[in-house]
């Protein structure tokens, strides 16, 4: 593929279940609710873009702190979404709590978090400004 363009290959597997290919053979496996035949084999959709937000932020509050010489020994997010109650029941809020192990400064990791959510993380302005998005970052 050209600079700039990134795809995955979706095939199915069960009656709603989809094995997931990425470009360099990573797999990942999604999957629909029991009341549509899911198995509960793999993350649902909207799981997964929960997922997606969760490891593309992370990913900038490593960077971010490995550049302030933080000892982060360990990153934990724990994310929340509110949807819609109405077809389709997208997210109107999602909210996420970074959980930094280690000795590092508290104001620090909070910048991170911030840093990430309204400067880099490409996951968080894809979502913006029709899901309100907060974040906090706190030390272990």
């Amino acid at each position: 593929m050209a600079a700039g363009k990134m795809g995955v290959k979706l095939e199915q597997t069960g009656p709603v279940q989809f094995k997931v290919t990425n470009a360099s053979g990573a797999v990942s496996v999604i999957d629909g609710p029991a009341d549509m035949g899911g198995e509960n084999a793999g993350l649902r959709p909207m799981e997964t873009l929960l997922s997606a937000l969760a490891g593309c932020s992370s990913m900038d509050v490593i960077h971010i702190l490995k550049k302030q010489r933080q000892n982060l020994d360990k990153l934990e997010v724990e994310v929340e979404g509110e949807r819609a109650d109405a077809v389709p029941a997208v997210f109107t809020k999602i909210h996420l709590r970074f959980v930094a192990h280690g000795d590092l400064d508290p104001a620090k990791v909070q910048k991170a978090v911030e840093l990430s959510m309204e400067k880099y993380c490409s996951v968080s302005k894809m979502l913006q400004p029709s899901v309100q998005i907060t974040a906090e970052g706190v030390v272990a």
